[in-house]
């Protein structure tokens, strides 16, 4: 190691790569380009595990991947500016890696299938996923190797992880190819993909809503409002699809009971939309409450309901019409004995 007199510049050589340290500007250089050092298991653990935790596990692999890949490339670049051939290329590289501390690295290249064995020993990335407690292996080593090789062969080429190839002594295999695999398509890949669970979250949550409102339309649409003993008015409001139609006239025969009826008003006057099943829903409701011994009275029937009646098959036996509610009233009070009392002045 060469240093300076006063201690605060350093330079040496290791395994024939330069490392410089100048503690007036606080700068680390090694090969002549600026870098810095983290703790592995502490700093730069926290630092993946933040990453980790804000954009996920599935994406931040990705984001490892794409990063490993990205830096790869860069390093193939490097080497093709300074050396013609790619087995002075590879015969260089796992001297640079290991004085870098990213592991002893071993590469076995078969230029005929332009495939690549990279076998990587006490890597910083196994270090690192050890230490976030990581059962498989990370993915910007292997990322890293596939940019490696694309950029030296002028190729796109991926990885595969080898079966078996990492075990308890932090040994990983890679194995790299020429692929149509690229990161950018990983990346869309992952984008589509969390726009399907996007979608599928949002229609749940569509349906969920649906389901909450249908409940509650169903619960207060079309109330049995008791007037006296024996009357009680069902209003029908808005526009009655088969299912609706058919919801109103099983709770009518389930809730009508109680009340021992004998005249249930039917006040048509919120009725937006008529169809056949709302002819269909007035038909069935008239014959069940029937059978009930209670007699229907339909008010607040506008005109195309009336022709649609008309023009039916509807039977018009033992139900009374009447205009307004209020007739209608007058007409089942009287029935039941009753009539209306005008307070005095």
């Amino acid at each position: 190691m060469v240093e300076n007199t006063n201690g605060k510049q350093a330079e040496t050589s290791v395994n024939g790569s330069e490392f410089k340290w100048d503690l007036n500007d606080g700068s680390f250089q090694f090969e002549g380009a600026d870098v810095m050092l983290f703790w592995i298991d502490s700093a730069f653990k926290t630092f993946l595990d933040t990453i980790e935790e804000v954009a996920g596990e599935g994406p931040a692999d990705l984001v490892f991947e794409t990063a490993g890949y990205r830096t790869g490339l860069i390093v193939s670049g490097f080497f093709k500016k300074t050396m013609d051939d790619i087995d002075q290329m590879l015969a260089a590289l796992p001297n640079i890696y290991a004085s870098a501390g990213w592991g002893r690295t071993t590469i076995e290249f078969c230029p005929d299938e332009r495939k690549a064995t990279v076998t990587i020993l006490n890597g910083w990335e196994d270090k690192v996923s050890r230490a976030r407690g990581k059962e498989k292996p990370g993915t910007f080593l292997p990322g890293h190797w596939a940019g490696v090789f694309t950029g030296l062969l002028d190729e796109n080429m991926w990885y595969e992880v080898s079966p078996g190839g990492e075990d308890k002594d932090g040994q990983i295999v890679i194995e790299v190819a020429p692929s149509e695999i690229t990161p950018t398509q990983n990346i869309q890949e992952l984008i589509q993909s969390e726009e399907r669970k996007q979608i599928v979250k949002l229609e749940q949550m569509v349906e969920d809503r649906t389901n909450d409102l249908q409940a509650l339309v169903k619960e207060i649409s079309s109330p049995i409002i008791p007037i006296t003993d024996h009357i009680v008015i069902i209003p029908l409001i808005g526009r009655y699809d088969e299912n609706r139609a058919q919801e109103l006239v099983d709770k009518t025969m389930t809730s009508l009971p109680k009340y021992r009826a004998d005249f249930l008003v039917v006040d048509l006057t919120g009725i937006s939309e008529t169809d056949e099943y709302t002819i269909t829903m007035l038909q069935k409701m008239i014959q069940a409450v029937k059978l009930l011994g209670t007699q229907t009275i339909l008010v607040g029937i506008s005109a195309e309901l009336s022709l649609q009646i008309t023009n039916s098959n509807f039977m018009l036996e033992d139900v009374s019409y009447f205009s307004t509610l209020k007739h209608g009233m007058y007409y089942a009070l009287a029935k039941e004995g009753m009539h209306e009392v005008k307070p005095s002045k």
